[in-house]
């Protein structure tokens, strides 16, 4: 029987309820043959490790300190430079896999996987495969700085960030369910690009992907959401601002020249944002040495 290392849907159970079909994502370049008899079974030599990876992996282990810090700016560029130069093969990706050939979508609601590559209290990485039209609804990370590189395909961000309540004239409507955010990215992105970063109050921290063709996004999350510790996932659907506002008298008291904002409401958890859980069998960090 032939045996494609490949990645298995776990669904959210963690049990394993079946191999990857084309909706999924498969990793490439590690088979093993099994037959039934004694002879000795010839495996192909293990390939390297991809040093990206690891380096990715050190640097995160020197950087993140923790719950309440951020990184140094000069970190935060060591961590962007290695994001910058990562390719799809240094997590056992390939454009070649049928999951990112467009021509493989289904007539099935999108759904989104993801997949834990390395996890501890200080940080995570971790890996998400959008299919066509697949989302990630607005989120916000509490008390989190993200590195996202888009290792494959096309979609389109949008983020905000929190407007100071101070910079609004009336708080009436700042005092019930909307909050104010403004625009900080609204575009299509398309691989091979930049990482890009966001803080806990600044950088976008609230965001939204929408994949235009079947996308895999490596993020860097430090430190992970725990929601022990008060870093809980919240969602929020986004209603623009417009100068009709002011005559409710909620209106920005500086004039933003070309700054949008937009009224955030936060909302229950989405039915769109429920993802698929599978299994990392791309190539392993090595937590000893370095």
């Amino acid at each position: 029987m032939r045996i494609g290392a490949r990645l298995v849907d776990q669904g959210m159970s963690g049990k394993s309820v079946g191999q990857v079909n084309h909706t999924k994502v498969g990793y490439v370049n590690r088979v093993i043959k099994r037959k039934r008899c004694t002879r000795r079974i010839r495996r192909r030599r293990a390939l390297p490790y991809p040093m990206a990876l690891q380096d990715l992996f050190l640097a995160c282990r020197d950087i993140f300190k923790g719950p309440g810090t951020v990184p140094a700016p000069e970190d935060v560029q060591r961590l962007c430079r290695i994001l910058d130069n990562m390719r799809p093969e240094d997590v056992g990706l390939s454009q070649d896999l049928q999951f990112f050939n467009p021509k493989s979508a289904t007539k099935a609601t999108p759904r989104v996987t993801y997949t834990t590559i390395y996890k501890c209290d200080n940080f995570s990485l971790c890996l998400f495969f959008l299919p066509s039209a697949g989302v990630i609804p607005l989120h916000n990370h509490p008390g989190m700085t993200v590195f996202s590189k888009l290792l494959l395909g096309s979609m389109h961000i949008k983020s905000y960030d929190w407007v100071d309540p101070d910079h609004v004239s009336n708080g009436s409507t700042t005092s019930s369910k909307l909050r104010l955010g403004q625009v900080k990215a609204d575009g299509v992105f398309t691989a091979p690009c930049n990482s890009s970063v966001l803080y806990p109050t600044t950088g976008g921290n609230i965001h939204a992907f929408t994949a235009i063709t079947p996308c895999a996004i490596l993020d860097v999350l430090g430190p992970p959401y725990s929601q022990e510790e008060g870093r809980d996932c919240s969602y929020y659907r986004d209603t623009p601002y417009t100068t009709d506002d002011a005559l409710n008298g909620d209106m920005i008291r500086t004039k933003e020249d070309g700054k949008r904002f937009a009224w955030l409401e936060e909302i229950d958890v989405p039915e769109n944002s429920q993802m698929d859980s599978i299994e990392y069998l791309g190539p392993q960090v090595i937590e000893s040495g370095g």
